[in-house]
């Protein structure tokens, strides 16, 4: 699902200047992630403006509508992709093999994932080329840029999708890079793709509000999962706060 002109072009312009420095030492790729493609992680610690990409209201409510069926969902990494002219077509893949290409039942969904035009997407240009309805395919499936479509939207705008998707990077055949970027979010009981406790300092996730803490996985995944030693909350151990129990913050009925 594309939603247009999801914000302003100048937000993306303050992306792309915040970015900038990192996304020029950012090395080229390898055959999947492309030789003529840079893959620029870490924006929640480096671009205050792409933090309300992360929290877009209309975002992170349709990434509960398909994440639901878990107790909490979390970020799962913050990506500028940049496709660089002479770059082929992504070999056509689902997010969700991150996870050591494990099956998951089919419709049962773990990411669910987003693509903002931070420049104008074209079929020329490489906007990423999605299989549509291929979310309810078997896993492992092969297929070729062919059997795909190209994804066209504005500067400004968000391609929604979930990691059960074929999709990949188009072919860049115009004169000059595609950059979109990639914030995608997983249930909260999975490995995140990216490490965000590293990727975002402590110094600096100490001044983010509790909101954005949570979302990057400084919250219980589950009854259980994510607390620091003593049953304490991340949140209060992250502050210096005192001994608050997180244990059972989110209480969940088994299964019958």
């Amino acid at each position: 699902m594309v939603i247009d002109d999801l914000v302003a072009p100048e937000t993306m312009d303050a992306l792309e200047s915040e970015l900038a420095p990192f996304l020029a030492s950012t090395p080229y790729g390898d055959d999947f992630s492309g030789h003529h493609t840079r893959r620029t992680g870490g924006l929640v610690s480096r671009s205050p403006a792409s933090r309300d990409l992360v929290m877009h209201p209309i975002v992170t409510g349709a990434v509960g509508s398909v994440l639901g069926h878990a107790t909490t969902f979390q970020l799962h990494l913050t990506q500028v992709i940049s496709i660089e002219p002479g770059q082929d077509a992504q070999y056509v893949h689902r997010d969700q093999w991150a996870f050591d290409f494990f099956s998951f039942p089919n419709g049962y969904e773990v990411t669910c994932n987003t693509i903002w035009a931070m420049t104008d997407f074209t079929a020329e240009n490489g906007g990423t080329r999605v299989i549509p309805g291929s979310h309810r395919y078997d896993d492992k499936l092969r297929f070729t840029e062919a059997d795909t479509e190209a994804t066209e939207m504005r500067k400004g705008s968000a391609l929604i999708y979930t990691g059960a998707l074929y999709h990949g990077g188009g072919p860049n055949r115009s004169d000059g890079p595609r950059n979109g970027v990639n914030i995608t979010y997983c249930v909260g009981w999975l490995r995140q793709e990216e490490n965000q406790y590293l990727s975002v300092p402590p110094q600096i996730a100490r001044e983010l509000p509790d909101d954005l803490l949570r979302m990057i996985g400084y919250a219980p995944g589950a009854y259980a999962l994510g607390y620091v030693d003593d049953l304490r909350d991340p949140i209060a151990v992250l502050r210096g706060g005192g001994p608050q129990s997180s244990f059972g913050s989110n209480v969940i009925t088994p299964p019958a």
